[in-house]
């Protein structure tokens, strides 16, 4: 029974690891995602276990997602990775309906 705790713990310990790597500008690997947004070839906004993050870039494609496993593959020219520091969800509201949270 406890080798069973022990693997939830690691599932769980691997799907909360963010890491995000970067190969010649062409190849973007990003675990710790929780959710894809919105995307299409010129930007991929999505949550990931620290915040949301915008990527941007030229002939964007999302090759693989798996969100079990809580990674993703973009090929393609990036541009740029900005983090929101904030759910994406979040984001997209209204300013009077933020100020008066």
């Amino acid at each position: 029974m406890r080798e069973r705790g022990i693997l939830m713990d690691e599932k769980r310990l691997n799907a909360l690891r963010h890491q995000v790597i970067l190969a010649e500008r062409e190849r973007l690997t990003i675990d710790g995602v929780l959710n894809v947004e919105s995307f299409d070839d010129r930007e991929i906004s999505l949550e990931t276990d620290l915040g949301g993050l915008i990527i941007q870039g030229e002939d964007l494609h999302i090759k693989e997602l798996n969100l079990e496993k809580a990674n993703l593959l973009v090929t393609g020219f990036i541009k740029s990775l900005e983090y929101t520091g904030e759910s994406l969800s979040k984001r997209g509201k209204g300013l009077l309906e933020r100020l008066f949270r």
